[in-house]
């Protein structure tokens, strides 16, 4: 278990960050944060000190401004399939923007009072109320998926890494070898296990997801065509329109007025 403590300032521009560890975060002082599971429904939450939220590994969350500081508590993969029991399959938790437990809040709160001391008790003490937390958050937070037998295509945990990694750099211009190695395969061997496993080519993917983040800026009315098409990656306007055309059957500004009406 890693135990750290963070500082969020407030953001110029809504940013997405993806964890990779289950995280509690526990606020040492009163602040708040934007954040949502899309820019579009992004939403202002105020906390006190104590307050804890609760973010999934592997779950996307868009954040703005913040002025928040607050201990973070790390939850190993490892330490959630111990307390499955080895049931199999993936687990996953439901985040909250507000945890309210006070199981998790008690065993926060020591490890808390063990940082403040200085780690006195070493990281047996820290391993042994990890393995509690992973308990509490499986019991009373996760969703269990089966396994499931792919065959000749990826994972479903290695396609949510690349889907994560295309939201994450939506505004950016991906290359093959990016997303290859982001579930640390061969570009040739990727190339052939995921469209075996989406029926769509890499470019195809992504191109489909920037058109979908598109559209969710496109129902604000403020946003100009061409911030759009930036923002979501694509290096012309031109370019954007035809892709977007292609895929949705009308303009941007079509689709726009669409909304509108």
């Amino acid at each position: 278990m890693k135990v750290e403590v963070n500082v969020l300032d407030f953001a110029a521009e809504p940013h997405i960050q993806v964890p990779d560890e289950h995280i509690i975060a526990m606020m040492l002082r009163p602040g708040s944060v934007e954040i949502g599971l899309q820019r579009s429904e992004m939403r202002t939450v105020e906390y006190d000190v104590g307050e804890m939220a609760l973010c999934s590994h592997h779950l996307g969350q868009w954040f703005g401004a913040a002025n928040v500081e607050f201990l973070a508590i790390y939850i190993s993969d490892a330490a959630m399939m111990a307390a499955c029991n080895g049931t199999g399959g993936e687990i996953e938790l439901r985040g909250a923007t507000k945890l309210v437990d006070a199981r998790v809040s008690a065993l926060v709160a020591a490890v808390n009072a063990e940082r403040i001391a200085g780690f006195p008790n070493g990281q047996l003490f820290l391993d042994s109320v990890e393995s509690a937390l992973a308990v509490a958050l499986v019991n009373g937070y996760a969703v269990r998926r089966p396994p499931q037998t792919y065959r000749g295509g990826l994972t479903p945990s290695r396609l949510r890494r690349v889907t994560e990694l295309v939201h994450a750099k939506i505004e950016h211009d991906l290359t093959l070898e990016d997303l290859a190695q982001s579930v640390q395969l061969s570009t040739a061997h990727f190339s052939q296990m995921f469209r075996k496993t989406t029926g769509q080519t890499p470019h195809q993917f992504v191109l489909r997801h920037r058109v979908e983040h598109a559209k969710d800026m496109l129902r604000s009315a403020q946003a100009r065509v061409l911030d759009v098409a930036v923002a979501c990656g694509f290096k012309t306007q031109q370019h954007f329109a035809r892709v977007f055309r292609q895929i949705c059957g009308a303009s941007p500004t079509e689709y726009r007025q669409q909304l509108l009406r």
